[in-house]
């Protein structure tokens, strides 16, 4: 063997090749798995509308009494614009029941919070904890269609948004 240097064992090699192999297969799950935190979701009761034209919807549900026959509309509607802009909302098949919201310009109204009345929907026909179809158009938008869930006051926080008679 050459003078001066030690003979590197095969087994030392072999350890140091393992032990990259390792840390490059456990830092590569990422590269190739989607990451849960680049995933949008509504992260509460209600949907979120974003595509809808100039006005934003969030967290928008309904909470119907026990029949599903009658129902509070719920919604955060944001208009970021200067100008202001109405919500058009048509829920049900064939556009059942229609909302019209007129928002300012640079305002947020809170259908069912910060002292705003939720909207009252009559004819819902639509029991608690299944979803109405939704359309939410606003400004020249096409507007779009969700699912829009039926709720019951069942949590405590919810029950203060059951209509009564």
């Amino acid at each position: 063997m050459g003078e001066g240097r030690p003979a590197r064992s095969p087994r030392l090699i072999a350890s140091a090749a393992l032990g990259a192999a390792v840390v490059l297969g456990a830092t590569g799950c990422t590269f190739l798995t989607p990451q849960s935190t680049t995933i949008q979701y509504s992260a509460a009761e209600g949907v979120n509308v974003f595509d809808s034209g100039p006005l934003e919807v969030r967290n928008a549900f309904i909470v119907a009494d026990e029949t599903g026959a009658v129902g509070n509309f719920v919604a955060a509607v944001v208009n970021p614009t200067d100008t202001a802009h109405t919500l058009v909302v048509e829920l049900g098949e064939g556009s059942t029941i229609d909302l019209e919201l007129r928002v300012p310009a640079r305002t947020t109204i809170s259908l069912g919070a910060d002292g705003e009345e939720p909207l009252l929907v009559e004819g819902l026909d639509t029991p608690p904890g299944a979803n109405i179809p939704g359309y939410f158009q606003s400004g020249d938008a096409e507007g779009m269609l969700l699912a829009v869930p039926v709720l019951d006051g069942e949590l405590e926080y919810l029950a203060p948004l059951v209509p009564r008679d």
